[in-house]
């Protein structure tokens, strides 16, 4: 090799002539310094990169195997090896020289992607001549799981999408510095889309941090084992996101129930009052897919099961609600109090995460409790035979998988130990195997039609039927805004069923007029995503006290549709209607999310990546390729300006006028109305439907 210095001042001589390259069918190995970097092909116009100092490790967090690579080949040419796979040509860089300063030869090699006309899309960064930089850097003890960081040069105008649920309100991620942890409304998904052409998973679940700056993208890790990333090439999001779902696994086909209306709140207190809302629904002729009984149902935190008193026959509850075309949700927590008849067997057989110091108490709501360690398959297991004793017996088959970041009483992340790993290293896989444990005990015992409302998500949540909602969130225009964005880059990241609490979950009054507006604006936004689900605590609070005058957790005030006035009902009901009207256009969306990995919410520039401004649109979003929707986000607004993306024509749904795309325009909006267009005819059966 020939010998590639980063300075004149640290010029060496030529290296021996040996190859640093070992090349296995279509995976390449480099080996230089002690570390070890391994590229192959993983699936079409996709390759994963691995590096670490010693041996790589085969870790299936969330990329399932590879397929064949029947199309990929590696070509050698002295220091430069070069994997084809399709459309992605990764080009590995060899270098040595003698380092002047250390006084020892140095290894090195450097990974760029390009597409299939050499057209450079992302590289590790180059080590910069006498700044002698390193693009994989470890800690020392990174063997043993120390820091790992990879920095990367990418576009410095390129628009990018994705990572998950973030509570903020930049639709372009350039320029944002992103922490690589879940907490309650916060759901990192470590995947992101780039309008320059690729997609690029951090394949790692430890806590870190991505920064996506004007000058290069950093991915640390405060704990790993080594570096691994996906990267695709693809010339829209459309196509970057299926190569996605293919790598990762896609969605589930959303069952027929997941389609229409869900209803709920914190909380019905009792099976009655539960069914006493169903049944008025009934009454009213208002559609309504799922009702929800919320926490506390329970005995003691980790019972799993109803308690008598409240919920004297569940099997009866779950049949009448059949009878109205209803199905009943229950809602599940990870956390197992020391007061649950289950503790003591759970911490006896190690099922629960483990606390590195201190009183091995992880949580404090309700009184002390500890998370079931869903990382370990005989806590999987063991809490599906639970959840199938409370509740799958009585007929019960859909779930609220509450808590799922975890939420530790304190994020502090050091302090937690999983049986996969400290919190610290894959902490973030905590999700997924929640949503895993239910949805394989589910499939298990027959089940075929799963979905399950998930507070987190990580990479490849999607394939275990994770429907993911935005916890909980303020009462707030703010709040709301924020849920367009954290819907659009939720889809991007790979997972397209999506909802939020209509109404946001805390700091609304069901008797005050502002809160009542922002209910119906948020309502009207809540028709036109993945699913619609009304939830929230609203003031002013119901207390709740057993028979024998011990108190319960306290129940809200009404939060049905026609909980909040007359005038505001019509409005609500006209959209619970419209909703049903969509459902078969909903349905074929979702088929489009289980074929093709296709988002069911997603941004303008998903459909039309080849309009500049569609990259910068965070307020209005597509529901599917022919339905675009921009909700009101402000107090008292009755227009607002919508942006149509050009190369389609645009329907008004609710007065028949067609608009060329490429503009902008001022949309009426009433407080009846959203604004609402469809792209070059579609759903003509809609239009007017939502003017009185």
């Amino acid at each position: 090799m020939t010998t590639t210095p980063p300075s004149p001042a640290d010029a060496g001589h030529e290296s021996p002539a040996v190859t640093p390259w070992q090349v296995d069918g279509a995976r390449l190995t480099w080996r230089g310094g002690g570390e070890v970097l391994v590229v192959e092909p993983w699936g079409p116009d996709s390759a994963r990169v691995r590096s670490a100092l010693g041996e790589v490790v085969d870790a299936d967090w969330a990329l399932l195997p590879a397929p064949d690579a029947e199309h990929a080949r590696v070509e050698v040419d002295g220091d430069v090896a070069t994997l084809v796979n399709r459309g992605l040509r990764v080009v590995v860089t060899a270098y040595d020289y003698d380092h002047m300063q250390s006084g020892q030869r140095h290894f090195g090699c450097r990974v760029a992607f390009q597409d299939a006309e050499g057209r450079e899309l992302l590289s590790e960064r180059d080590p910069g001549g006498a700044l002698a930089l390193n693009a994989r850097q470890y800690d020392a003890v990174a063997t043993g799981g120390g820091k790992a960081t990879l920095f990367l040069e990418s576009p410095a105008d390129e628009k990018l999408v994705g990572m998950g649920l973030y509570q903020q309100d930049h639709i372009d991620l350039k320029g944002c510095s992103l922490e690589l942890a879940h907490r309650n409304s916060q759901a990192s998904v470590p995947f992101v889309i780039s309008s320059a052409g690729y997609g690029m998973l951090w394949h790692c679940p430890a806590i870190g941090r991505a920064t996506f700056a004007r000058n290069g993208t950093e991915w640390s890790a405060e704990s790993a084992q080594q570096i691994d990333y996906w990267v695709t090439a693809g010339e829209t999001p459309a196509q970057i996101t299926r190569a996605y779902a293919d790598a990762t696994g896609h969605a589930p086909m959303m069952p027929e129930r997941g389609l229409g209306f869900w209803q709920c709140k914190l909380r019905y207190s009792s099976q009655e009052e539960l069914l006493e809302v169903a049944r008025e629904h009934h009454r009213r002729g208002l559609p309504l897919d799922v009702i929800v009984a919320d926490f506390f149902h329970w005995p003691k935190m980790g019972d799993f099961r109803f308690e008598d008193e409240f919920w004297p026959d569940p099997s009866g509850m779950v049949d009448e609600l059949r009878t109205m075309g209803v199905e009943l949700m229950v809602s599940v927590w990870p956390q197992v109090a020391l007061a649950s008849e289950n503790f003591d067997e759970m911490a006896r057989q190690g099922l629960l995460v483990q606390s590195n110091r201190g009183i091995d108490v992880q949580m404090w709501f309700q009184g002390p409790s500890r998370f079931v360690d869903t990382t370990n398959p005989r806590a999987r297991k063991y809490l599906w035979d639970k959840l199938r004793a409370g509740y799958g017996r009585h007929g019960i088959r859909t779930f609220w998988l509450d808590e799922a970041e975890p939420e530790f009483g304190l994020y502090d992340f050091g302090a937690y130990c999983f049986h996969a790993g400290q919190a610290l290293e894959v902490g973030n896989i905590y999700p997924q195997t929640f949503s895993r444990a239910v949805f394989e005990g589910q499939q298990g015992d027959g089940e075929t039609d799963v979905v399950n409302l998930v507070r987190c998500a990580w990479a490849g949540s999607q394939r275990y039927g994770a429907l993911v909602w935005s916890g909980d969130i303020h009462s707030s225009w703010t709040a709301m805004r924020r849920q367009i964005t954290a819907g659009i880059h939720m889809g991007a990241a790979g997972v397209p069923w999506f909802t939020t609490d209509i109404g946001g979950f805390g700091g609304g009054r069901t008797d005050d007029p502002a809160f009542q507006e922002l209910l119906v604006r948020w309502f009207q936004m809540g028709a036109f995503m993945p699913v619609m689900r009304l939830h929230g605590t609203r003031g002013p609070e119901v207390p709740v006290v057993a028979a024998d005058g011990t108190p319960r957790l306290s129940s809200g005030a009404g939060n049905e549709l026609w909980s909040f006035g007359e005038e505001n009902y019509e409005i609500l009901a006209r959209y619970v209607h419209l909703r049903e009207r969509l459902r078969d256009y909903t349905r074929a969306v979702m088929r489009s999310a289980h074929d093709n990995g296709q988002p069911v919410m997603r941004g303008l520039f998903h459909d039309f990546p080849g309009d500049p401004q569609a990259w910068d649109v965070g307020d209005q979003f597509m529901h599917g390729p022919d339905v675009l929707v921009a909700p009101v986000i402000e107090p008292g607004a009755t227009s607002r300006s919508v942006y149509l993306p050009s190369g389609a024509h645009w329907t008004d749904l609710h007065t028949g006028a067609v608009h060329t795309g490429g503009q902008w325009i001022d949309a009426d909006a009433p407080r009846h109305l959203v604004p609402v267009f469809t792209r070059d005819g579609a759903l003509p059966e809609l239009r007017g439907f939502l003017v009185p």
